[in-house]
């Protein structure tokens, strides 16, 4: 709290339930805690008659805001009454509304007492706002648009993208902000200085250690610039695999923003990445070498490797089994050629050593694959208009040994037919032979940027920060503050809705760091449109039935959970799973506490509002879809707030902490294939040269060197853990601690994710688990629940708070 003087109301409901008048006084200083906060004290004097206090009114006196941390109120009659506030507290001059806070005590709506029934119904119409006009940084108003600012055609025409929501291109609903109109595009948002978010989402300057998101804005908006600065040829490579590595031993000099200059905040908030030199006084971009290149310096060249990442690696969300033969793709053959796969059955036969037939290995599920084919083809075309890019569609094939390792067995890259020529479509498979050889690896390269892209796009940002806001905006707009699922959730939702806004900001945007850097360029967040389209529902959020969906898991009843994976070592299932245990048994004993019976989830319309809005509005072109949970019973919620949980907690952390340890050095995932296949339609010079100096042509292919050093940056800093992050289970929320019943399933919560700790360890020491021990090999902790500060490659938070 900062030092101002407050005008207090306590507002008290007596033992009958009837409201009464309220009480007033002021606040004053009184000294501050150990931590450096201030603490104000006020007296009241409350008749016996009043009874419990339920909440209090509080008007701001000062011209500035104030952050509220909490308040106590004792007396001689009752214990302490805590109140958990954590919200910032504008001016009566800006906002002559008095806050309301409500005691830590929950309430469902029906078991409301009377006297804070008005109190309820009137906090929650003051966040849902009206719906008009532009939204301003001291506002609270959790309201829903449209992804309709990403574009900026009033600057150029090139940089006017379609808005995401609606039929044509579906997708989630963002905050709205109210921002005026494009001139050139009544449909797209103006892009003004203030991206707001409710004030309250924010992130909050009283915590006095640094958050990720500022090191994030000074990457973007530092860092960034001053690499395009240093390397003025956004079109050169790295002419030398050395060159690449001078990235970790020498670095690259980059110029200081004036902004910078004055207390050299270059090295306070990017330690990790920005060094001085002594006696120069420049400054030197230098990347910390990644664990993964740390252990095994050719460890991204290996084939088992590659397999071994799709099950734990960066994106373990895209590896499904094959459970039809042939493969055939599903769009349209007079726009895409024929719909045939060219990986036939003697090939995969012959790869496989002959040793069972396509139709034994699909039987006994030992075929799996990464498949780009359909989702990708129609950008094909599109993708190879814009300058330095080029794309595919792909399929990439693996056969799964009985140590549970993947082989990875052929590589499919398709071409449809464009410029007058028809479909192209080329096999590369693994060989002894130079040239096939050099092939494969440059068809490894094209598969790996599919999944990169596929990663950042869908399995990250869509999957996780994408999809969730929706939940945060109908959490506030339709759940009191006294609802118990309300506090089960928020932590969930720390942070994200800065993040996000900071993202449509200078990385998802037009002509930011995603179109700049990945595979499918200007059409980056269409192609997340038309996944959330094809592919997002809700019930295969969860994981269990995410696994199952792709065929990497079965229903069984005699296993443990009731799920078996059909890859026993799957690192990311074997350990995720084991989250989602401890997760769904937290939340099962903290809805049955509030909800012990199926009738009290019925008849709770504050909850129904919720899960309505949740589907017909934040998720407004997925409404009619069969597949939405029914919200009936106790354990139609549990299920439910444990894919909510789940989503901003252990897929997020699989997705993001390890973004440095396996993208760092970018050979291993190249964001972007700048050059097609040296054999689709070659010229006898291109073909010459791939003969002559095919570790050119990879180079090539790579990202560019401004490319390949921006993309690291963003990942060193998207990769680290805050000295202030809060990580599940481990620190209770007040609230929590005030009832003794979700006091103690907290504890076995935390006890449990405190065990699974230690289970992981064992797991990643056991060596007949081919996918965690070998030589070399980084052991996989993305779901080991807690971590240090920094690129750990390990933690889980509660929320997507970077």
């Amino acid at each position: 709290m900062t030092a101002n003087t407050y005008f207090v109301q306590i507002n008290i409901y007596s033992e009958t339930g009837a409201e009464k008048p309220t009480i007033k006084g002021f606040a004053h200083r009184a000294g501050e805690d150990k931590d450096g906060h201030i603490i104000y004290e006020s007296k009241f004097e409350v008749p016996p008659s009043f009874g419990e206090v339920g909440a209090i009114l509080v008007e701001n006196e000062h011209h500035k805001e104030m952050y509220l941390n909490d308040i106590v109120l004792d007396g001689p009659r009752n214990g302490p009454v805590n109140i958990t506030c954590g919200s910032w507290v504008q001016s009566k001059h800006v906002n002559k509304q008095k806050r309301i806070f409500f005691t830590n005590k929950s309430y469902l709506p029906s078991q409301t007492p009377n006297g804070l029934t008005r109190l309820r119904a009137e906090e929650l119409l003051n966040l849902r706002g009206d719906g008009q006009g532009e939204r301003k940084t001291h506002d609270r108003i959790y309201d829903y648009d449209v992804y309709n600012d990403l574009g900026v055609p009033d600057f150029c025409s090139e940089l006017a993208r379609p808005v995401l929501g609606g039929k044509e291109h579906p997708y989630p609903r963002r905050c709205r902000t109210g921002r005026p109109p494009c001139e050139t595009d009544p449909a797209s948002e103006s892009r003004t200085l203030i991206n707001y978010v409710p004030r309250d989402e924010a992130f909050s300057e009283i915590k006095q250690l640094q958050f990720s998101a500022k090191t994030l804005y000074s990457v973007l908006h530092g860092l960034v610039p001053s690499l395009e600065t240093a390397i003025i040829d956004t079109d050169l490579g790295f002419p030398y695999f050395t060159t690449i590595d001078k990235l970790f031993n020498e670095g690259v000099n980059v110029p200081m923003p004036e902004t910078f200059k004055e207390k050299a905040l270059w090295r306070t908030i990017l330690p990790r990445l920005v060094k001085g030199i002594e006696d120069t006084g420049k400054e030197v971009l230098r990347f910390e070498t990644p664990e993964t290149m740390d252990r095994d310096k050719f460890f991204w060249f290996r084939d088992e490797e590659f397999g071994r990442q799709t099950l734990a690696g960066l994106n373990p969300y895209s590896i499904r089994l094959v459970t039809e033969w042939p493969l055939r793709s599903t769009l349209d053959p007079e726009i895409y050629g024929p719909p045939e796969s060219a990986i036939t059955k003697e090939l995969i036969e012959k790869e496989i050593g002959g040793i069972m037939t396509v139709e034994e290995a699909i039987k006994q599920k030992k075929l799996f694959i990464l498949d780009y084919h359909d989702l990708l083809l129609p950008y094909v075309e599109k993708v190879r208009e814009l300058k330095g890019t080029t794309l595919y569609g792909s399929r990439t094939l693996f056969f799964s040994y009985p140590s549970g390792t993947l082989r990875p067995l052929a590589i499919e890259l398709t071409r449809p037919p464009m410029d007058g020529k028809p479909q192209w479509k080329q096999v590369f498979t693994p060989s002894w032979h130079s040239t096939e050889c050099w092939l494969w690896r440059l068809a490894k390269a094209h598969v790996l940027a599919h999944d990169s892209g596929y990663h950042q796009l869908v399995s990250h940002w869509l999957r996780t920060h994408c999809c969730t806001e929706p939940y945060i905006i109908a959490t506030n707009r339709q759940l009191s503050a006294m609802h118990p699922i309300n506090r089960l959730l928020q932590p969930h939702f720390r942070y994200t809705m800065e993040i996000n806004a900071l993202a449509r900001e200078a990385l998802v945007n037009a002509g930011g760091i995603i179109e700049s850097t990945f595979s499918p360029g200007k059409y980056s967040m269409e192609l997340s449109s038309v996944a959330y389209d094809k592919h997002w529902r809700f019930d295969h959020e969860a994981l269990p039935k995410d696994l199952i969906s792709r065929g990497m898991a079965v229903e069984d009843p005699s296993a443990p959970r009731g799920i078996k994976l059909t890859i026993e070592d799957y690192p990311f299932a074997k350990d995720g799973l084991d989250l989602w245990d401890a997760l769904k048994q937290w939340v099962t004993d903290f809805v049955n506490h509030y909800y012990p019976n199926p009738s009290s989830v019925e008849s709770d319309e504050e909850l129904r509002s919720w899960w309505t809005e949740i589907r017909t509005v934040g998720h407004a072109d997925k409404k009619d879809e069969p597949w939405w949970p029914v919200l009936k019973t106790p354990e139609d919620l549990i299920d439910i707030i444990t894919t909510i949980a789940w989503v901003a907690s252990g897929h997020h952390a699989a997705v993001n902490f390890g973004q440095y340890t396996f993208g760092g050095y970018f050979p291993n995932r190249p964001t972007v294939a700048r050059t097609k296949m040296p054999i689709e339609d070659p010229s006898d010079e291109d073909w010459k040269l791939f003969l002559e100096k095919p570790e050119d042509v990879l180079l090539q292919c790579f990202p560019s060197q401004i490319q390949a050093t921006t993309v690291m940056a963003i990942l060193d800093t998207l990769s680290s853990h805050s000295p202030d992050e809060e990580y599940l289970g481990k620190q209770m929320e007040q609230a929590w601690g005030d009832d003794p019943v979700i006091k103690a399933a907290f504890e076995r919560f935390s006890g449990r994710l405190k065990e699974l700790e230690g289970i992981i360890d064992e797991r990643n020491a056991n060596e007949n688990l081919k996918n965690r021990t070998g030589a070399g090999m980084v052991p996989y902790e993305l779901m080991k629940p807690f971590s240090e500060p920094g690129v750990t490659g390990q933690g889980v938070p509660y929320s997507i708070s970077i």
